[in-house]
């Protein structure tokens, strides 16, 4: 207790004014009371430790920081700041937070209490309150977010929906939405009842709730679909959504609405799912088609 009392009240006194130059602590220029100092600019070969960053840090491996972080952090592995941390953080696996303000971005994970700016990950986004954008790979947690942007994004007071939805190609797709009061992630999985072969289709996408009324809205969104045999060939469509929804009970939704469509196949049964576009052309030796054109997707869909 004495130790911990004596370390805040240091750190309380101290301005950053140091330099701090080191291996792995103990050993650099702070010694055995690098975790009571403030310093403007560190650099660890492999892990430093300090009560306060005011400028430039950067670690080989780690940088633990037990108070506040202002400017650039960046770390091989990870940073950890207990308290407030603003401005830049980059590490190759994660940052670990209390309060965050600016950019955190990992290759792995950010977690942070309450946070305002932008967190960016190569898989994972966990936070409580979030002013700001999310931006994972694969998933987002928050109590709230606004603009979560993943394929799977679980917001405490946002939305989720499980729905059924048909192209004009007869792709039919189980999906999952998930998202904040705007943004939202799209995964899906399903079969095309018009191919023989490539008949299992995967999606993946992101919307946004451009306008809400009580038993309407307006959706757009950005979506990808494949369809695989598991075998030789490929066929892959990017689509514009316009989707507006009604909502027919508290919990069931229908939507449907027209779509704007880049196809990329090399299939026959690629090139006979559509048969107007309103431009394509083929590769000089006519394996590959590419196409865009109009069609719709229509569908319900249970929101809890």
């Amino acid at each position: 207790m004495l130790t911990l009392l004596t370390s805040t009240a240091l750190y309380a006194q101290n301005k950053p004014s140091k330099t701090h130059i080191g291996l792995v602590y103990p050993l650099s220029s702070n010694g055995r009371h690098a975790p009571l100092d403030s310093n403007s600019f560190s650099l660890n070969l492999i892990a430093g430790v300090s009560a306060a960053e005011d400028g430039f840090t950067l670690a080989g491996l780690t940088n633990i920081i037990h108070h506040t972080s202002k400017g650039i952090q960046i770390a091989g592995f990870s940073n950890h700041i207990g308290q407030k941390a603003e401005g830049t953080r980059v590490a190759g696996l994660m940052n670990i937070t209390g309060e965050s303000q600016g950019l955190s971005v990992a290759g792995f994970l950010n977690k942070s209490n309450d946070m305002k700016g932008t967190q960016v990950a190569g898989f994972m986004n966990i936070a409580k309150k979030v002013k700001g954008v999310q931006v994972s790979t694969f998933i987002n947690v928050a109590d709230s977010s606004d603009y979560p942007i993943g394929l799977i994004n679980l917001i405490k007071n946002g939305e989720k929906s499980i729905g059924i939805t048909v192209d004009d190609n007869l792709t039919t797709l189980l999906t999952f939405r998930s998202g904040g009061r705007i943004l939202y992630g799209i995964i899906g999985a399903g079969y095309n009842f018009k191919n023989d072969k490539e008949v299992y289709a995967f999606e993946a996408g992101l919307g946004a709730h451009v306008y809400t009324s009580q038993a309407f809205r307006l959706n757009i969104e950005l979506a990808a679909v494949s369809l695989e045999n598991f075998k030789a060939g490929e066929y892959f469509k990017s689509s514009l959504r316009i989707l507006p929804a009604f909502k027919i009970t508290p919990h069931i939704e229908v939507f449907g609405g027209p779509t704007f469509n880049y196809v990329n196949t090399n299939t026959a049964e690629g090139r006979e799912l559509t048969d107007k576009f309103i431009s394509k052309w083929d590769s000089k030796n006519n394996t590959r088609l590419q196409g865009i054109y109009a069609g719709y997707t229509a569908g319900v869909q249970y929101v809890f």
